[in-house]
């Protein structure tokens, strides 16, 4: 099972350890529910995008997980920030990550989100919308791509998909060509094109079909416009691995595939390579993170089913109800210990719904017991609300035997706070 745990992950006299520190110590010093992020699974995941793809820009998918401190070790390999808000600008900004790093994305960016952009200096801001094009050049951004739809139908979750017909996301390609005349005619210079498929893609397949449809679109725009994109952003997508089973290729396996494909397709229409941009989020940050939970009741219904409470839940992560996303986890102090049975991991919250995981072989879970949750490092904390007026986790960075607070947990008074 530790595979699907962060590259540092042990089990040392029976217990689970992060980073060289053991659950137990790291659940008395900060609490639970708590998130343990590893410094080395994001450090070596970083590395191998820039192994495998060396003249490509990477920027980090800030949505998979805002936080100064991380998107400070990201950019300390060399990696930019794709931000989606005016919240993932700031906190970009905070963590000190130039605006010649930055692309600004969004399907609905507000005035005060693009004059952010334009004082920012942001690299390049993704036009996804028709009246964006005169909003940015008013704003006084100054280079643009433009996002098209190119109608694949990514092997993921409904929800996640972004480049099918229809989609809310991008342009269809007819309008895509006139948003580029447009953007030309009022002084922006359309650097290039973007296009993501969708996330947790555990597969090449829709990549490659992508790029092949973007060599031939990208020649289609030379005909008609005398124009081909320099850049292309594929997004990003790579997804990881949740529970034992299937295997999503790796890093260096589905970089290099892209890159390969990108220059053979763009030789194929004999057009110049363009500058390849990717974006990837969960395939960073999100095996790296761990979720430690504190057994609370445990209890046997009719049909012989065996709850587990933790003290998190849907409102810590609700990707179990969003996407039917499926986790694993172990008894984080007992991780020697054999089952004696499958049970139900379930939230505190007021929901019949709030089930994290289902039929997970446990030793028998006893009240004060860690319940470790792998694989949560992306989209968790993002996602996270205050249902039940439940505050919000704590994160810490691991590495070398030391813990640091990145994230301070909130507090009840925190939320009151926000009362009039």
């Amino acid at each position: 099972m530790l595979e699907v745990f962060p590259e540092t992950a042990a089990v040392e006299d029976g217990e689970l350890t992060i980073g060289g520190l053991g659950a137990r110590r790291l659940a008395a010093e900060f609490g639970t529910p708590l998130l343990v992020y590893d410094e080395r699974t994001m450090l070596e995941a970083a590395r191998a995008y820039r192994a495998a793809a060396p003249n490509a820009f990477i920027a980090y998918g800030v949505k998979a997980f805002p936080n100064v401190s991380v998107l400070r070790l990201l950019a300390g390999e060399g990696l930019g920030a794709d931000v989606a808000t005016l919240g993932e600008l700031t906190i970009a900004l905070r963590a000190e990550i130039p605006g010649e790093r930055l692309i600004v994305h969004g399907n609905n960016k507000s005035v005060e989100e693009l004059d952010a952009a334009a004082r920012a200096g942001a690299w390049l801001v993704v036009i996804d919308a028709p009246d964006e094009i005169e909003l940015a050049a008013a704003a006084g951004v100054e280079r643009v791509l433009v996002r098209t739809t190119p109608g694949v139908e990514a092997d993921t979750h409904p929800a996640i998909r972004t480049a099918h017909h229809g989609s809310k996301f991008g342009l269809p390609p007819v309008q895509t060509l006139e948003a580029i005349g447009r953007a030309r005619d009022v002084g922006l210079e359309v650097a290039g094109l973007h296009v993501h498929i969708g996330s947790q893609l555990l597969d090449d397949s829709a990549a490659i079909e992508t790029v092949e449809w973007l060599a031939g679109f990208a020649e289609r725009c030379r005909r008609e416009l005398d124009w081909a994109p320099g850049v292309v952003d594929l997004g990003g997508g790579l997804g990881i691995q949740y529970v034992p089973g299937r295997v999503p290729p790796s890093i260096a396996e589905f970089v290099e595939t892209i890159v390969g494909n990108l220059g053979s397709q763009w030789d194929s229409v004999d057009l110049p390579r363009p500058q390849l941009v990717l974006e990837p989020g969960r395939s960073i940050v999100g095996r790296a993170g761990v979720t430690l939970y504190e057994v609370g009741a445990v209890k046997e219904v009719m049909g012989s089913t065996k709850y587990v409470a933790v003290d998190g839940g849907m409102s810590d992560n609700p990707r179990p109800q969003l996407y039917q996303a499926q986790y694993t986890g172990l008894l984080a102090n007992r991780a020697t210990e054999p089952p004696n049975g499958n049970y139900v991991v379930c939230g505190k919250h007021c929901e019949s719904g709030d089930v994290m995981i289902r039929d997970l072989p446990l030793p028998e879970p006893r009240r004060g017991d860690l319940l470790a949750v792998p694989s949560t490092g992306a989209y968790t904390l993002t996602m996270a609300s205050n249902y039940n007026l439940v505050p919000r986790p704590a994160a810490v960075l691991v590495g070398d035997g030391e813990a640091r607070l990145i994230r301070r947990r909130e507090t009840i008074e925190d939320l009151l706070d926000l009362e009039h």
